[in-house]
């Protein structure tokens, strides 16, 4: 179960704090997925990243299955992070001297060894329906493939949380439609927790909870 209790945030300015998030609690059962909309500003990446362990919050907790990761260490919450947390965001950030295959294998290089790693990358490609670009590199790709490269990527360690930032934005709406297709069926497929912030309505009007981030508070839609 991912639990943020009245997580708050905010940064410092020359004119005293900046409040971005004002309590917002939120209550997520393995295999649940909801999208969050909201304008520019509002948070939405902000709640994210604290849900995701890059930053914490001003105020209030967050855990999964009872474990809050900013009480870890730096090396345990790093640790945390690559196990628990699959992260896509509107660029890809593919690293174009890799090939497909090597850029989904990226998370596994700082993590223990595995010699099953290079078998679940090829069956996750072949999932999202990559199998025959193996050995291509991200410039050969189309821009959906490219975010459906970073979606395998996001799952070779099997994590608790599936984690988007404006998956579809850089997408032409044919490629945004395979990519929500994709991702509700690895949602469906798998108990992974998956959360997907979006401008955009139709995107997150195919979720079966959607929320909306206003003036720093979560609302159900």
């Amino acid at each position: 179960m991912l639990e943020a209790r009245s997580v708050s945030k905010s940064y410092p300015t020359p004119r005293g704090p900046l409040p971005i998030l004002n309590g917002v609690s939120l209550t997520l059962q393995h295999g649940e997925a909801i999208s969050i909309v909201g304008p520019s500003g509002s948070g939405k990446s902000t709640l994210l990243y604290i849900v995701g362990a890059l930053e914490p919050p001003t105020a209030g907790t967050v855990t999964l299955d009872g474990r809050d990761p900013f009480t870890l260490s730096d090396k345990d919450l790093s640790a945390f992070r690559n196990k628990q947390v699959g992260f896509v965001f509107q660029d890809h950030c593919l690293l174009p001297q890799c090939t497909v295959l090597e850029n989904v294998l990226i998370p596994q290089m700082v993590a223990p060894p595995d010699e099953t790693a290079p078998a679940r990358a090829k069956a996750l490609l072949d999932q999202v329906g990559l199998s025959e670009r193996l050995d291509h590199r991200p410039g050969e790709l189309s821009g959906g493939e490219k975010q459906r490269v970073s979606i395998a990527r996001a799952l070779i360690r099997s994590p608790q949380l599936l984690l988007c930032d404006e998956p579809t934005g850089n997408l032409d709406r044919k490629s945004a439609g395979q990519v929500a297709d994709l991702l509700l069926e690895i949602n469906r497929a798998s108990k992974t927790i998956l959360i997907v912030v979006t401008h955009s309505a139709e995107l997150a009007g195919r979720f079966p909870k959607s929320y909306e981030l206003i003036e720093g508070q979560l609302f159900a839609r």
